[in-house]
């Protein structure tokens, strides 16, 4: 319970934990961020780490001057696809035993078996549309593995994918997270995107449950 309550109040303050982190590591934010996405996007154990209000948040540091806008966006676009690769290869070659397993030791069977769901209806395209959804958007490079999706078509959809996550939700943080009433509303502001983040995935879910429940009468 007190991990979740860290990882709650990380998430909607993240404006204040990122300032005391620029504050204190400078220019070492580059590498502290560029581990946390890809860590997000390529480890299967952490699909709870924040990705899309880190970086709504980074991209109004970026716009304050508390960082390089350029630098940013090549770094964080790095890591996303880095990440999504390492987390291919690794469902690629470790991945069945996963998946068939009943009680895999560090994995979340049910976010397995709804992103192989997911994946299964939308193909080679939730590579892309798993970015904007949290816990999708890190178990789908893996799955993609599993079922051993041509390599070329992966990594041009998990390039597409990343340039198109990292690029729109910083520059939203850099052209708007510096407006007035966004800076006084900016925990908010963060709310709303965690909310709008997962409302596909409640949106799915309720979609499954409804088909089944027709399905079952």
């Amino acid at each position: 319970m007190q991990t979740f309550n860290s990882m709650i109040d990380l998430l909607l303050h993240l404006d204040k934990y990122l300032g005391l982190i620029v504050q204190t590591y400078g220019h070492f934010i580059y590498p502290i961020l560029f581990l946390i996405i890809f860590s997000e996007t390529g480890l299967v154990v952490a699909p709870f780490l924040p990705g899309d209000s880190l970086l709504f948040v980074t991209g109004t540091f970026a716009a304050a001057g508390g960082m390089d806008i350029n630098l940013t966006l090549s770094i964080l676009i790095a890591a996303a696809i880095l990440g999504d690769t390492i987390n291919y290869w690794i469902g690629y070659y470790t991945g069945q035993r996963a998946l068939h397993c009943k009680n895999p030791q560090f994995l979340n069977k049910k976010h397995l078996d709804r992103t192989h769901e997911f994946y299964e209806k939308y193909g080679g395209k939730t590579i892309i549309i798993a970015r904007f959804i949290p816990v999708i958007r890190t178990f789908a490079p893996f799955v993609a593995g599993v079922g051993k999706m041509n390599y070329r078509r992966f990594i041009v959809y998990n390039m597409a994918g990343g340039i198109l996550w990292v690029t729109l939700l910083v520059l939203a943080g850099y052209f708007f997270g510096n407006l007035s009433f966004v800076k006084r509303n900016l925990t908010a502001f963060i709310f709303l995107i965690i909310v709008l983040s997962i409302m596909p995935g409640v949106i799915e879910y309720l979609r499954h449950f409804q088909t089944r429940s027709s399905a079952a009468e």
